[in-house]
């Protein structure tokens, strides 16, 4: 038995020494990984021309919007017209009913009779005051006779005046019935849309809307750092989702002179020539500006880090032995590379591969 006892308390010392034996190899192996340099790989970056860019998305719109409306309430007898059709300026688009009109150059001509009643009146009136003044002069009449046969004359006279008045009024009257009893077209553009059958009463809605769609024109907000950049005039390169893989090119016409103080962006008009009505109000389009050309640094794709729960971008750069973890502002990302707006030198030798074990002030090993 004692035997035994004495064997068994050799195997369990044994086992204890075993066991502490491979704690310590495991954190001697934890700690040596630990002492390891990451190895990365690196690039040197350099500065290059970059053509500075922006693209804006908009909607194309008409250049001129106009609604067509008499400025009465009446019945439309007949439209000319549909939405589509093209039509040029001058053009009857729409006739309504003329009865006012009829009713109107009735009373013009009734009332032209009335100024010749009133032009004989005057004038007889006229001969005889002549024959009264004659008369007084020559104590032929008293003093009132010649009085009441001066007011029959001025009386005659501003009831004639007032007819041709009265005329005129009814002429501007008439003119606009004439004007109403037929709508027509005040530009060159195409229907894009139609309220009312014949037979309706006009209500509140234009009858038609006329756009005119040569040229048509975008509406783009910029930001104001670009403000000194955009000027009246300049180019613009214009793609549209209805035509992919198509050119187009604008011009800009308005650089509003205000800012708006929220957003910090300033409304920028372009107008496009459309000569073949391809482009349409409503499309969707992208306008790309340049600004002119920046140098600055570029860097691989591979070098740029995100920050794990943030939109920020960071770069690791490789100096003596270790790397530096600096905050980068991009620009441009073109084919398979960034503009880099700050953060990276001209120079610079940055991390390509390699940083997932990395951090700000870490010696690290470079792979041939």
């Amino acid at each position: 038995m004692k035997k035994f006892l004495s064997m068994a308390l050799l195997l369990t010392a044994g086992l204890m020494v075993c066991s502490c034996g491979d704690k310590k190899d495991d954190k001697n192996a934890a700690q040596a990984q630990q002492d390891a340099k990451p190895q990365v790989k690196i690039q040197k970056v350099s500065s290059q021309m970059i053509p500075q860019t922006e693209t804006y998305t908009a909607t194309v719109e008409s250049d001129i919007k106009n609604n067509i409306s008499p400025n009465a309430p009446l019945r439309i007898e007949r439209i000319l017209v549909d939405v589509g059709d093209m039509v040029r300026k001058g053009q009857v688009l729409v006739i309504l009913d003329n009865s006012n009109l009829t009713q109107g150059n009735i009373q013009l001509e009734n009332q032209k009779l009335v100024i010749e009643n009133a032009r004989l009146q005057m004038e007889n009136r006229k001969v005889e005051f002549n024959r009264a003044s004659g008369l007084y002069n020559i104590g032929g009449i008293s003093k009132s006779e010649y009085d009441s046969s001066k007011l029959l004359y001025d009386q005659a006279r501003i009831a004639y005046e007032n007819a041709q008045k009265q005329l005129s009024v009814l002429q501007t009257q008439t003119r606009q019935l004439g004007q109403n009893a037929q709508l027509v077209a005040p530009v060159s553009g195409v229907v894009t849309a139609r309220n009312y059958d014949n037979g309706d009463m006009f209500g509140t809605l234009p009858v038609l809307t006329i756009e005119q769609t040569n040229p048509v024109k975008l509406l783009i907000n910029v930001s104001e750092n670009h403000y000194r950049e955009m000027v009246k005039d300049m180019s613009v390169d214009l793609t549209l989702d209805a035509y992919p893989g198509e050119l187009f090119t604008g011009k800009v016409t308005i650089v509003y002179p205000s800012i708006n103080a929220s957003t910090h962006t300033f409304p920028v008009e372009i107008t496009i020539n459309n000569p073949e009505q391809k482009v349409r109000p409503g499309m969707f389009a992208r306008a790309t500006v340049n600004f002119g050309d920046a140098k600055h640094v570029v860097v691989p794709d591979a070098a740029v880090v995100k920050q794990i729960g943030a939109g920020d971008r960071y770069v690791y750069v490789y100096k003596n032995g270790k790397v530096s973890y600096n905050k980068v502002e991009l620009g441009r990302h073109i084919d398979s590379t960034y503009e880099i707006l700050s953060g990276v030198n001209d120079g610079d030798e940055v991390v390509i591969a390699g940083q997932t074990k990395l951090a700000n002030g870490r010696e690290v090993e470079v792979m041939k």
